[in-house]
This record gives structure tokens, C-alpha cells and sequence, in this order.
């Protein structure tokens, strides 16, 4: 938190490095959060890159009130939400790509694990409807609080925990079905 607030003060007197440290801070979170919501490695990086963009050009006037991580977490959670509700389309993602910015341990027997694993619970993750996959990605990938993420869908606490819990039971049931089969 303090080197955040440094690197903030720093931006705003025009330091061009800390912006950098900055994006490569927080890059690979964010694209996680992006793509699980958007459910599209391109429109993810699209958003994030948005975010940045603005972030960059408000350098003199950004105010940041509580932790830089979650400013940029809403942001880039705002800016997926305009992007779904403009396009109005669930595309495919590729969850290696994704997981892969996240520093995925590169040996071949892991890869081979992980691939197969990944591509089960992307394809679980699809089959949840949309309401409840938004929030279980913005708990389990954003890292945001019930209260944040009902706030950002504009339910009580209470719908955000049940559409949690209903999304992670369907996940569950998702791939224990395909366990079975």
C-alpha cells in the first residue's frame, strides 16, 4: 500500500516509471478479472488497456481514496460491464492464455494437468448463467468482498452470497457430471 501511494505521487509529477510499475504491478490481475467476466481474451485486454489508457491521461487529478489494487479492480470491472452490456455477446475464452500471464508453473507435466483442468472449468464456468459466473469470478479471481460485488450488481449482500454459492454449486455439479461420464 505504501509503495502504491509512492508510485501514485510519483505519477502525478510526471514520473513515466511508475506508471510503468504500475501496469506491470497489476496487469496480470486485472486481465484475470477481465476475461472471467468477459469471457474473451482480446475484449479483456481491451478493457484493461482502456482503464490504463485513462488512468495515464488523468495523471494530475487522479484521486484514489483506499488501495490502488481495488481502484483499478473497479475500473476494470466497470469498463468489462459496458463492454458485455454493449456487445451483448458471451464469446469463448481461452483459460491457458489467461492463466498463463498469471505465472502458471511452465513444466511439461504441469502443463499437461493444467491444460486438461483448465479447459474443464472453462467449460463448466460457461454453463453457470451469467449473473451467478460474474460474481463467483469477481470473488475467487477480483478478490472482492460480497459487499463490492453487490454493490457493483446492485443486489443486497444476500443476493450476491446466494448467486455465489448457486454458481459454485453448478460449477461443482458441472464437473462432477463430466467426471462421470
Amino acid at each position: 500500500m505504501i509503495e502504491d501511494k509512492l508510485l501514485i505521487l510519483r505519477f502525478r509529477y510526471g514520473n513515466s516509471d511508475a506508471l510503468r510499475r504500475i501496469y506491470e504491478k497489476y496487469r496480470d490481475y486485472l486481465l484475470r478479472v477481465a476475461a472471467g467476466l468477459l469471457q474473451d481474451v482480446n475484449m479483456a485486454e481491451d478493457a484493461v488497456h482502456d482503464v490504463f489508457l485513462r488512468f495515464a491521461q488523468s495523471g494530475d487529478t487522479i484521486k484514489v481514496k483506499g488501495s490502488l489494487k481495488s481502484y483499478l479492480r473497479k475500473c476494470v470491472v466497470n469498463r468489462a460491464y459496458n463492454k458485455m452490456k454493449a456487445t451483448r455477446v458471451h464469446l469463448s475464452v481461452n483459460v491457458d492464455v489467461v492463466n498463463s500471464w498469471a505465472g502458471v508453473p511452465r513444466k511439461p507435466d504441469h502443463w499437461i494437468t493444467f491444460k486438461e483442468q483448465s479447459r474443464r472449468i472453462h467449460k463448466a464456468l460457461t454453463q453457470v448463467p451469467v449473473e451467478q459466473r460474474e460474481v463467483v469470478v469477481l470473488r475467487l479471481f477480483g478478490e472482492m468482498k460480497f459487499k463490492e460485488i453487490a454493490d457493483f450488481q446492485t443486489v443486497s449482500i444476500k443476493t450476491a452470497q446466494s448467486r455465489y454459492r448457486y454458481g459454485l454449486e453448478k460449477l461443482r455439479l458441472q464437473l462432477n457430471g463430466e467426471l462421470e461420464k
